[in-house]
């Protein structure tokens, strides 16, 4: 099945009064290159997930985004009581030991304020995740990846149906450079022997006749248009045999480009050339559009 690389999913979990929302955005790329963008709680979370897209997506540029909304007002942190009077015991007997230092005013504010700073004494439970709410996020993930997959595919399919038609579109001009070939054949003969015809030399028939075939079997398009259609019929065949095509109908086009400048080459013939460059124009609209396939 052909899947484009470019596409979007988005799922949604909620656990706890928590609403988890995860989006997954991709774009073509030779590679997997994943970006994951979590708040700080679910930072342990991120290796679960990069497993998660690794399996699901081969290649692409991916950007996955989880957010955590929380309908209720509340805060996660909390002093730690036991810090808070260990670190002010202390400090507070340090000053003690300075008479001038401790009747200051405003000594006690400052113990206060300097304590609340230090490790340890302001803690937040945000930074543990409950294994329910966990659950949810890899759940959240596997719904938009599920989605993401289901866009693929869907433009996959129009990308394929675009690429096939192309490739019936260079066939056919490929089938409409026939008729221009015999015509071209007498066109060279003429214009050869027109030119011979005004040199002041004598000319053996039979030699010349022998290069004049010689001349022209050099500008014999035949293999390349036998080497294009055999192309064409591979690309097909990868193309609904093959479950991630991308790179291969990648080369195929390659090599038909290869076949289709060797034939514009040969061509010595206006109308011929009209249909290379057409059958090009073609081709770079699918190397364009080859590059979105997975």
């Amino acid at each position: 099945m052909i899947k484009s690389m470019t596409g979007f999913g988005k799922g949604e979990a909620s656990v706890q009064n928590k609403k988890i929302t995860v989006e997954v955005r991709s774009l073509n790329s030779k590679q997997l290159d994943l970006t994951v963008k979590l708040p700080s709680a679910y930072r342990r979370a991120e290796y679960d997930l990069r497993n998660l897209v690794s399996k699901a997506l081969q290649r692409g540029k991916v950007d996955l985004f989880a957010s955590v909304e929380s309908p209720a007002a509340e805060t996660s942190a909390h002093i730690n009581k036991q810090a808070f009077d260990t670190y002010y015991t202390q400090i507070a007997a340090a000053c003690a030991e300075h008479p001038g230092l401790s009747d200051a005013e405003g000594v006690k504010a400052s113990i206060v304020q300097s304590v609340l700073r230090l490790p340890d004494v302001i803690a937040a439970d945000g930074d543990t995740v409950s294994e329910a709410e966990h659950a949810a996020l890899l759940r959240a993930t596997e719904d938009a990846l599920r989605r993401l997959d289901e866009f693929r595919t869907q433009e996959g399919a129009i990308l394929i149906a675009d690429l096939l038609h192309r490739v019936d579109k260079i066939e056919t001009y490929k089938n409409e450079v026939t008729p221009f070939e015999k015509a071209r054949t007498e066109t060279i003969r003429a214009r050869i022997l027109d030119n011979l015809s005004k040199l002041p030399v004598e000319t053996d028939t039979n030699r010349l006749e022998q290069e004049m075939i010689f001349y022209l079997e050099k500008l014999d398009i035949t293999e390349e248009k036998v080497r294009l259609s055999n192309h064409c019929k591979y690309f097909r065949e990868v193309a609904a045999g093959e479950e991630c095509p991308g790179r291969k109908l990648g080369f195929i086009a390659q090599e038909m480009g290869r076949e289709i400048n060797t034939m514009g080459s040969k061509a010595n013939e206006t109308n011929i050339q009209i249909l290379v460059v057409r059958m090009k124009d073609e081709l770079e609209k699918i190397k364009e559009q080859v590059l979105n396939i997975l």
